[in-house]
């Protein structure tokens, strides 16, 4: 196939596909005149890709977990620690989802006579939501 046909295919531009094989995750297979040849299974390799950087890998991640011949090598441990900080971050929205939920939805005649709010309040003016935050964010980027 050449770059025009993968690109259409895979709604990959032409110029990504060069990037990519610039960064040694495809490879091409040749060349007809200008244009880059590849091989079918570019397509398959190219999903991975895309399905490795809607997890948060980085193109370096999912390059360490391709051969070279272009076949999935995948590290197992490398996936439960994306895992484990996507549960991180779903627990971080979800607190704040509740926290939004409960302001607007607060009995209370008005947020400062609500001592749920005023807890939240005073937790953020000491910086301890941020700090909270910072230090989850730093256990998970040590991973």
């Amino acid at each position: 196939m050449d770059i025009a046909e993968v690109a259409k295919h895979t709604g990959v531009p032409a110029s990504t596909l060069r990037y990519y094989e610039k960064k040694g995750l495809i490879a091409s297979v040749g060349r007809q005149g200008i244009r880059r040849k590849f091989a079918p299974g570019v397509l398959d390799q190219l999903a991975l890709i895309s399905l490795g950087q809607a997890a948060g890998l980085s193109l370096d991640e999912i390059r360490s977990m391709l051969l070279p011949n272009g076949q999935p090598s995948i590290d197992r441990q490398l996936l439960a620690s994306k895992a484990d900080d996507i549960d991180a971050l779903v627990k971080r929205l979800r607190a704040m989802s509740r926290g939004l939920r409960h302001a607007a939805a607060c009995p209370a005649p008005s947020h400062a006579e609500c001592p749920s709010f005023q807890k939240l309040l005073k937790a953020a003016a000491s910086g301890a939501i941020e700090k909270r935050w910072r230090n989850t964010e730093l256990k998970l980027s040590r991973k």
